[in-house]
Order: C-alpha cells, then sequence, then structure tokens
C-alpha cells in the first residue's frame, strides 16, 4: 500500500504536463478559418507575423545600408539614391511577403481567387489610400520630384524630405514638417524650383525716383547682391530695367542662391543694405504725392493764419520736382566701379548706357591669398580689374617679378580684345576681389553696341610700341599669318575684333 501511494503522485505530476502541452498543440493548430483550401491556425497566423517582422527588419535594414554607404560611394546625389532604396525597399518587402506565405503552406493561387474576390469590396474603402500608393510609385518611377528638391505647392514651400508609398515629407522655412498625400503631388500644380539644377532665383523688386541715375542704381544693386553672403557669384546677380511707373524708375535684382530654405532671410538682408546703401549714395525712393482739394481754404487759412506755410510748402514741392539726376563730378564721387571704369583708356569715352552694359555683364572673383588667377600661357578670355586687396604679376618660368597691381588698376585687356595668351602669370597677395569682363560679356556689348568696336581699336593703335609686341609674341607663337603682318594697325586689330567676337 505504501508503494502504491507514493507512486500515484509522481504519476499525476509527469502526466499533467504532457495533456496540457497537448491541449496547447491542439489549440495551435486547430483551424480558425480557411482562405480558399488554406486552412489558417493560430500557429500560422503566429509564423506569419513573425516573418513579416524580420523581413521588415531585413528590408529597412538595407536600404539604410544602401543609401548611407553603397550609393554614397558610387556617386549617386541624394535625390536618387532615395528612389533607389525606396524601390528595392518595397521589392524586398513584397518577395519576402510572398515566400513567407508559401513557407507556411498557403497555395497562392487559391488564395488570388479569394483576394480578388475581396478586393472589389475592399477596393472602395480603400479607394484614397490606392491613390496615393500608386502615386507614390509614380513620384519614385518617374521622378518629377525628387528628395532634396525645394518646391511649392499650394503656397507651401520647402524641401523634399523624404518620399514614401503613402506620403511625401516636407521641411518648410519655418522648419517644420508637413505631410502632404501623394495624390496632391501628382493631381496639384508644383513649382520645382530644384528640377535642372539646385540654385534658387530670388527676384527683389526695387522702385526709386524718377530724377535716379539708373547707372549707378544698377551698380549700388550690383554691389549689394555681391556682398550678400547667400548670394552666389554664379550665375552673377543681374539688374533688370523693368518700367517707369509714375515720378519712379522700378527694376528688379536678380540674384540666385544655393541655400532656398533661407530664400526668405536672403531676400530681407537685400532689402535691407538696399535701404541703406540708397541713402548713403543719395538715391531717393519714390515721394507719394497726395492732393487735397478743400471746398472752403481761406477758412481753414484764416483760422490758422498759415499763409506763409503754406506758401514754404509749395516751395519746397517744387524745389523737389526741380532735382535734377547725378551725373558727371558728383556721380563720381558716389559710385566706384563706374569711376573705375572711366580710367581706363579704351572705356574712357563711353556713354553712360554703354558703361552700364559693361556693368552688368561683368561679374566678381574672389581670390584667397596665393590663389592664382591664370598661369602664362593661358588663353587670354577675361578683362580684370581690382577692387579690393592686391595681385603679383610675374614670369613664372624664370621666376621673375614684374609688378604689384592694386586696388583700381586694370590688366589683361589686350590679351582679352586681341585674343593673346597670357604673357605672365598673375596671383593674389591676400584676399581679394576683382571685377571681371569675359569674352562672351564682352562680344555681348560689341554686338549690342556695334560702334563702340570703333572706339576700342582708335585707343589700342595709340601705343603702337605695346602693340607691336604683342604682334611679335603672336610671331613667335605662329599665331599671326603672313598677310596679317603686312597689314596696317589698324587693319590688324579690326580684323582681330571681327574673328574674334563677330562683330
Amino acid at each position: 500500500m505504501t508503494t502504491q501511494k507514493t507512486l500515484e503522485p509522481e504519476f499525476q505530476l509527469n502526466t499533467i504536463p504532457e495533456e496540457v502541452l497537448t491541449q496547447l498543440s491542439q489549440i495551435f493548430t486547430a483551424t480558425l478559418f480557411k482562405i480558399g483550401e488554406n486552412p489558417v491556425s493560430l500557429q500560422s497566423l503566429v509564423e506569419l507575423i513573425v516573418l513579416f517582422m524580420a523581413i521588415l527588419v531585413i528590408a529597412r535594414s538595407f536600404t539604410n545600408f544602401l543609401k548611407e554607404n553603397l550609393l554614397v560611394k558610387l556617386g549617386i546625389d541624394e535625390g536618387n539614391r532615395e528612389a533607389i532604396a525606396v524601390i528595392i525597399g518595397y521589392l524586398i518587402v513584397a518577395l519576402g511577403v510572398i515566400v513567407a506565405i508559401q513557407s507556411i503552406g498557403f497555395n497562392l493561387a487559391s488564395f488570388a481567387v479569394v483576394a480578388g474576390g475581396l478586393g472589389v469590396g475592399i477596393g472602395f474603402g480603400i479607394q484614397d489610400l490606392t491613390t496615393n500608393f500608386v502615386s507614390g510609385l509614380t513620384l519614385l518611377l518617374d521622378r518629377p520630384v525628387k528628395v532634396g528638391d525645394f518646391v511649392e505647392l499650394e503656397g507651401l514651400m520647402g524641401i523634399v524630405k523624404k518620399i514614401s508609398i503613402r506620403s511625401t515629407i516636407l521641411q518648410t522655412t519655418e522648419d517644420s514638417s508637413v505631410i502632404v498625400p501623394n495624390s496632391n503631388m501628382i493631381s496639384n500644380k508644383i513649382v520645382n524650383w530644384s528640377y535642372e539644377n539646385s540654385l534658387l532665383c530670388l527676384r527683389v523688386p526695387v522702385e526709386v525716383a524718377e530724377n535716379s541715375n539708373p547707372l549707378l542704381v544698377t551698380e549700388t544693386l550690383l554691389n549689394i547682391a555681391y556682398a550678400e553672403a547667400g548670394v552666389l557669384y554664379e550665375p552673377n546677380p543681374k539688374v533688370l530695367f523693368v518700367e517707369f511707373g509714375d515720378d519712379s524708375f522700378k527694376f528688379e535684382l536678380l540674384v540666385w542662391t544655393d541655400r532656398p530654405i533661407e530664400r526668405e532671410v536672403i531676400k530681407s538682408s537685400l532689402n535691407f543694405a538696399i535701404e541703406y546703401n540708397f541713402r548713403q549714395h543719395k538715391i531717393d525712393f519714390p515721394f507719394n504725392n497726395r492732393e487735397i482739394y478743400l471746398k472752403n481754404p481761406e477758412v481753414l487759412l484764416s483760422m490758422f493764419n498759415q499763409k506763409e506755410t503754406a506758401i514754404d510748402i509749395r516751395k519746397t514741392s517744387s524745389e523737389k520736382k526741380q532735382k535734377m539726376p547725378i551725373f558727371g563730378d558728383e556721380m563720381k564721387k558716389l559710385s566706384s566701379l563706374s569711376c573705375l571704369l572711366r580710367e581706363v583708356e579704351y572705356f574712357e569715352n563711353l556713354t553712360d548706357l554703354e558703361l552700364r552694359q559693361l556693368i552688368e555683364v561683368g561679374y566678381r572673383k574672389r581670390l584667397r591669398p596665393q590663389e592664382y588667377l591664370f598661369h602664362e600661357n593661358d588663353p587670354g578670355d577675361a578683362f580684370y580689374m581690382i577692387l579690393s586687396g592686391s595681385v603679383e604679376v610675374f614670369v613664372e618660368a624664370i621666376d621673375k617679378h614684374l609688378n604689384n597691381l592694386g586696388t583700381g588698376q586694370f590688366f589683361g585687356e589686350l590679351s582679352l580684345m586681341l585674343g593673346i595668351p597670357r604673357t605672365a602669370s598673375v596671383r593674389a597677395l591676400e584676399e581679394t576681389i576683382l571685377f571681371a569682363i569675359n569674352k562672351e560679356g564682352f562680344q555681348k556689348v560689341l554686338t549690342e553696341r556695334p560702334d563702340l568696336s570703333e572706339q576700342i581699336i582708335k585707343e589700342i593703335v595709340k601705343h603702337k610700341e605695346e602693340l607691336s609686341e604683342r604682334q611679335q609674341l603672336l610671331r613667335e607663337m605662329e599665331l599671326v599669318d603672313a598677310a596679317e603682318e603686312e597689314e596696317n594697325p589698324v587693319e590688324w586689330v579690326r580684323k582681330r575684333l571681327k574673328n574674334l567676337f563677330s562683330v
């Protein structure tokens, strides 16, 4: 009896776990429902969920590896990296789901029949989701908009940070994130400022009084643009004379920046600089004259006894209207670049309009200390004037110092006009800013002003000694044929200009 009593509890303890496990196994493997001919159990659902989670982790890890490592090393830009990584990520998920479903014993053929039947009903319920899904694929494959682009959508401006299969995330200029459904990105009109390049053009309207000198306004606006840190030197800023307003001239300053998110800050900075510099240069903004008609003015005059004041006001008003435009010596005091250009003998007889064209086609070039501008024998394709800083002119081949040039001095004009290679090298001695006119800009001026070429020819042939040296240099380099050598200097210079600039 004693033996039986001790064995009975052990038998119960050993058999109870087996029964529980059997019941649990039956619960997990029991068919909950069927999809077509495929039974669905709790075990199959758990396995499917685990597989799906593993697929998502693998897909996300692989796409991150593509975006941050492999595609970066291949030199692919940010927008293309994002599109490639997202598409490959979705392909991995799609293939992984198919493999996962088949691995747990599902027959996809019978599943497709059931899914097709349910799809009609479900489609109406998730119509918007489907539209966004298709729109997302369109954005990723067609790529009218890509990650990193600066876009404008229904008054909303920002940088595209992410394009997913359902929505697009924009980072606005206020540094907030906006989630936009992909269907809106496809169906609405979008201004993509970065479609062809990553630069953004800013337009700053400026209106000045009608007594202002357009040349002075142009130069002042360009100087302001080049001084702004957020404005690019290339493409070079431009000033447009838009139209004649009521008692005013309307201009527009065009600048380019690679910081689209800071567009409003840059425009504000430019406006502050315009207001300050116009005051310094005595450029007036338009004055809005308003006339008030009184039915009985004599009553007011008798009440306040302001007859003298009224006369003074009329005098002041008439004096304002008689202000003359700023020209000649007075303008030279206010304008630096135009004055410096007039010191160049080839440009000293230019009209204000011709001088303005020179300033417009020119651009600024910044040199760091010891940075070379050009080397000897380089093509003579630009004329330079030093606005600030200094440069050294030397013969590099024999390490011979020729000259140091400072603010206001110019060089390279004959090389540009006659197409002569550089006879010396030039490098900056300090931080230097140059005003430059290249071949394209000079050709534009000569094309629009053919008579200017004759003025330049007359000035060039005055320097017979220097001209002979340049001709000799061209002979040594075999850049002048025998027919050209026999021509007189005037005809030779005229032919050189005609061949180089098609004038």
